[in-house]
């Protein structure tokens, strides 16, 4: 499996990005003004991740996608810690993300990759998506935001 840098002329797997984030007009413009990476497995994309800059220094982490088949083998951390890797490379001092509230196994895994929670956007998923979002039986409400000082 290897981790690389989605190819300019290369068709961005859609599929991947909505498994994350339900909205296609969202997806299209954080994929257009930011960097994909994707994970490949004998030439499969199975994975996928977007850092997007926001601020001088600082990095968002957006759309961590993990094809279903491949759910519990680790390819969620393993992209998440690529992301870190990336960011520091392309010298960011903070890498930021943000979750839904409903996301429990996602922001397990983030705060055990060293992001904190630094706030809540609330309704912030009620504000931006037209039909309602539930994971693990809850809602999508609020964002939580976390981040990741990284010097």
């Amino acid at each position: 499996m290897e981790i690389r840098k989605l190819r300019e002329n290369e068709a961005v797997p859609m599929d991947l990005l909505l498994l994350a984030d339900p909205s296609t007009e969202i997806v299209q413009e954080y994929v257009e003004r930011g960097s994909c990476y994707v994970l490949e497995d004998n030439e499969e994309i199975v994975g996928i991740y977007v850092l997007l800059p926001t601020r001088p220094e600082t990095v968002e982490l957006v759309n961590v996608a993990v094809a279903e088949a491949n759910h519990g083998k680790g390819l969620g951390k393993r992209l998440v810690l690529h992301a870190i890797s990336e960011a520091k490379k392309r010298a960011f001092k903070t890498l930021e993300l943000g979750t839904a509230n409903s996301s429990i196994h996602q922001l397990a895994l983030y705060q055990k990759c060293g992001f904190r929670i630094v706030g809540i956007d609330a309704h912030f998923f009620l504000r931006h998506y037209d039909e309602a979002i539930y994971e693990n039986g809850i809602q999508a409400v609020d964002m939580i935001r976390l981040s990741q000082d990284l010097t």
